[in-house]
């Protein structure tokens, strides 16, 4: 059975997203589809679309868990799964996945890892992707916490590790 990998990060809003963030959500993205796995994210823009751009890009498949209706998909979605559950899809989208990488973020990419950690999802972070993930890449905040997530320096690096806890 193919591994459900959840790409959680910044949506087209913010406007803190840099291009470097964009650039190794597009590499992640790649890197799942050629090692077999299906993408699954939000489906919306930012950061989810750009994974979702380069898992279609190497071959691969991807999911988009939506807030709201099909229509809000990226058009790089393969399988729109409306919700109409806002913020409560996230959820669904960190449950349904088999690991969780993070990268940049805002409040609903906290949420997500969060949960991830909360499920005991593998969780990693992107670091110098900015955001959530930078802040959660300072090992000294999470010192003594049992469950953290783990520090990746590259894309590649972050789907190696998504791979290898599951």
């Amino acid at each position: 059975m193919k591994k459900l990998i959840a790409v959680s990060g910044s949506n087209g809003t913010d406007e803190n997203l840099t291009e470097f963030a964009l650039r190794s959500a597009e590499e992640v993205g790649h890197w799942i589809a050629k090692k077999g796995g299906v993408l699954i994210c939000g489906g919306r823009a930012g950061i989810m679309e750009a994974a979702a751009k380069g898992a279609k890009k190497a071959g691969g498949s991807t999911i988009g868990i939506l807030p709201g209706s099909k229509e809000e998909a990226n058009r790089f979605i393969d399988i729109a799964i409306p919700t109409h559950l806002s913020y409560y899809r996230n959820y669904v989208l960190i449950s349904s996945s088999d690991a969780v990488i993070g990268i940049a973020g805002r409040w609903g990419t906290l949420n997500e890892l969060s949960l991830a950690l909360d499920l005991g999802k593998p969780t990693i972070v992107l670091k110098g992707s900015g955001g959530w993930a930078d802040i959660l890449s300072k090992k000294e905040l999470l010192k003594g916490l049992k469950r953290k997530p783990l520090i990746a320096q590259s894309a590649k690096e972050a789907v190696e590790l998504a791979f290898d806890l599951r």
